[in-house]
């Protein structure tokens, strides 16, 4: 299996993610994704990756509730890192819209992820999406772009079908599915499930975030990702074995493992 997304490096975490990914592996999960949110992630993301280049990806981005005074100034720094490590890089991201616990740099978080996208289309890069509550200013951001898009994951989807076919109506993603998928309250992301289709679909954890159950209220770990894909398997009646196989071969695809 492939967590596309999961922030193992982060300071939950023993050793530096250490323990961490080795039980991971144990559990099947043998290559993760480590997106970026700020400057001050970088060192422990590529410790980390630097311990485990066997199973571990890294992702540049700027997480929209992580622009600080002078997001201009930390994107000028990436997009530096980008242009002197060229293959090092699998994905930008994560980068987005969040607009739960505040709207009021609305444009600031466009002006971002526009930067950001242009990015992923010039180094012909995979774009992770942060959306939360922000589909229409993310879709604004999308649709005021010319020429070929990128591959692009809406990560951490978690909303319902009616946004599955707004957001398919500009462009054709893929979708991030992760703990939240198992909650009891949560029909509206397994009906979504339902929409999306398993040939658009990828598993992550977005660890330390989301625990599934039965580990929520836990400090959540790519070891758990085996709970998404029984969830999934559930809800689209098919095997553990067909998820397995057919998100993994997404995520190869999106990021060309």
């Amino acid at each position: 299996m492939i967590d596309t997304h999961t922030h193992l490096y982060m300071e939950d975490y023993e050793e530096g993610g250490a323990e961490a990914v080795e039980r991971a592996v144990k559990e099947g999960v043998d290559m993760m994704v480590l997106p970026c949110v700020d400057l001050d992630s970088i060192a422990p993301m590529e410790s980390l990756h630097a311990r485990y280049p066997e199973n571990t990806r890294l992702a540049m981005g700027l997480h929209p509730t992580e622009l600080g005074d002078d997001p201009d100034g930390t994107l000028d720094k990436m997009e530096m890192m980008l242009e002197e490590n060229p293959g090092k890089y699998v994905a930008i991201g994560e980068t987005g819209i969040d607009f739960h616990w505040d709207s009021s740099n609305a444009e600031e978080q466009k002006r971002a992820f526009s930067r950001q996208y242009d990015w992923a289309v010039r180094y012909n890069l995979p774009l992770i999406i942060h959306c939360r509550e922000g589909v229409d200013a993310a879709l604004e951001v999308i649709c005021s772009k010319a020429g070929e898009q990128p591959k692009m994951i809406f990560h951490s989807f978690t909303s319902d079908p009616s946004d599955v076919k707004r957001i398919r109506e500009v462009c054709d993603p893929y979708f991030g599915i992760n703990g939240v998928v198992t909650f009891k309250n949560a029909q509206a992301v397994r009906d979504a499930v339902r929409e999306i289709g398993l040939d658009r679909i990828v598993l992550e954890t977005d660890a330390p975030f989301l625990s599934p159950v039965p580990h929520r209220g836990e400090r959540n770990e790519s070891a758990y990702l085996p709970h998404v894909r029984d969830k999934i398997a559930e809800v689209l009646e098919i095997t553990p074995v067909e998820v397995d196989l057919r998100t993994t071969a997404n995520a190869r695809e999106i990021f060309s493992f």
